[in-house]
């Protein structure tokens, strides 16, 4: 019999038991304050990822304004440019007729000595008013028509040819001048076109003997209404002119806007292809930086865990812990986002699990070694003597030898229920020894010895041993003999 293990499976006092409860339940209170305290840390983290998004859709949302603000600028820069450019031309335009103006009060003071000194000078004045108010773009045509009517009054009528000499020469002259106006004239001041025509045929009535003096009178008038007629045809050829160029310049313009929308949708699509990228870089890149974050509230707790998963011999739990960490990290280094944020939540559920069944775990060894000292301390007082002591996976195992040379090796357990057991290897033990014949017969087997071990234990207040079995033990209650009962074994 001393060669076959022995069992017995051991029960947790009451006593015992609630101590246990109260470890436990430290462990679990323990437990959720790490919980807790890596719940605040994500929730810090996650808040001060806000904060950054936040100010960088403000920086965005800037940028964009001053990209705005810059367009409308150079829009209005434009705007101003093109209006410059048309007072510019506008008033070329008007420094032309001004020009003409003073050529004509210039002719007038030359060829007219009578004419009034202070008509003339108030005359230059409003000339000289008007070429400031030109320069500033503004539109004269009215008291620009209106100065040379007045410069047109003050020119004498013109000679009256001497009788029957003459006539036909100043009236092809003033036809000359009606049709060097052009037909342009015609178009643009029909009204003036047609009294200048009237007032030809009035004055070419009136030519010859006798009508010296009323020839003379619409000599006048005629010079007055082909003037003005020209005046006015320039001022249309003028405007025709700036009106040709706005054209041009309109045209030139839309192109030039046209060619320039082109460019700015496509920089704009250029842009939004750029800013879709970025986004979803950014996106991708505050995926990676959670997952770190994350990573970081739980990594230094997860390896923690699978370390001492590994001394409390479990390495399954170990590899689990070790796996999910190394999923993440591998995703991380990799740059997969979104293989990263799953890896990494993964791991958050599954290190609350491992670290409760780890409590377990540290209760269960604990209890293994208080058993194991319960166990020490009973072999010793029945006499044996502590040789070695070993931890071997998830069992004490202890080494004991009685003063006659019998060895034994005691494997404290667990069972998977968490039950303590107790098992046995004896060498050198025979199964009956006989004491003196004075002292009677005495039943010193193993079962004997080892049950006292299992009183001595259970008279503490922590663990309660069952009863020893081993492969082939009879049944309770059935007596055999002892070998060698009544004998003295020698030797």
């Amino acid at each position: 019999m001393s060669g076959s293990p022995k069992y017995s499976t051991v029960s947790v006092a009451s006593a015992y038991a609630r101590r246990e409860a109260q470890r436990r339940a430290r462990r679990e209170a323990e437990r959720r304050t790490r919980q807790e305290q890596r719940a605040r840390e994500r929730a810090e983290l996650a808040a001060r990822r806000a904060r950054e998004r936040t100010e960088r859709r403000e920086r965005a949302q800037a940028d964009l304004e001053r990209r705005q603000r810059e367009a409308a600028d150079r829009r209005a820069a434009e705007q101003e440019a093109h209006a410059s450019r048309m007072r510019q031309e506008q008033a070329a335009a008007g420094s032309r007729r001004l020009d003409e103006v003073n050529a004509l009060l210039t002719r007038v003071r030359t060829a007219e000595p009578d004419a009034p000194a202070a008509e003339l000078a108030a005359i230059e004045d409003r000339l000289a008013q008007l070429r400031e108010e030109v320069g500033r773009g503004e539109q004269l045509d009215g008291p620009i028509e209106e100065l040379r009517g007045r410069l047109v009054l003050l020119s004498s009528p013109g000679d009256a040819p001497q009788p029957g000499t003459g006539y036909d020469a100043v009236l092809a002259g003033l036809e000359q001048r009606l049709a060097a106006i052009g037909p342009d004239g015609a178009a643009h001041d029909p009204g003036g076109r047609q009294n200048c025509t009237e007032l030809l045929g009035q004055l070419r009535a009136a030519a010859g003997a006798g009508a010296e003096t009323r020839f003379a009178a619409l000599l006048g008038t005629v010079e007055h209404a082909l003037t003005r007629h020209a005046g006015t045809a320039q001022h249309h050829d003028d405007e025709e002119r700036l009106r040709a160029a706005e054209e041009r310049r309109g045209e030139e313009e839309r192109a030039a806007a046209r060619a320039a929308e082109k460019a700015e949708e496509a920089k704009e699509a250029k842009e939004a292809e750029e800013a879709a990228q970025e986004a979803a870089q950014e996106s991708r890149a505050a995926v990676l930086v959670e997952a770190a974050d994350r990573l970081g509230v739980v990594r230094g707790s997860a390896e923690a865990v699978a370390a001492e998963a590994r001394e409390l011999a479990d390495p399954d739990l170990a590899d689990r812990v070790e796996q999910a960490l190394h999923a993440v990290t591998g995703a991380l280094g990799g740059e997969a986002a979104e293989e990263a944020l799953e890896a990494v939540g993964t791991l958050e559920r599954l290190l609350p699990e491992a670290e409760a069944r780890l409590d377990e775990l540290q209760l269960a060894f604990t209890r293994r070694s208080d058993l194991a000292e319960a166990l020490q301390d009973a072999m010793c007082e029945e006499g044996f003597t502590f040789t070695d002591g070993s931890e071997q996976g998830a069992a004490f195992v202890l080494r004991f030898e009685r003063p006659s040379g019998a060895r034994y090796e005691t494997t404290v357990a667990t069972e998977a229920d968490g039950t303590p057991v107790l098992v046995y290897h004896v060498e050198g033990e025979p199964d009956v020894t006989l004491g003196p014949v004075a002292e009677g017969a005495v039943c010193d087997r193993t079962e004997d010895l080892l049950e006292r071990v299992h009183e001595a234990i259970g008279e503490r207040d922590g663990f309660l041993p069952g009863e020893l079995t081993w492969q082939g033990k009879p049944p309770r209650g059935h007596t055999r003999s002892l070998p060698g009962a009544g004998q003295v074994r020698r030797g």
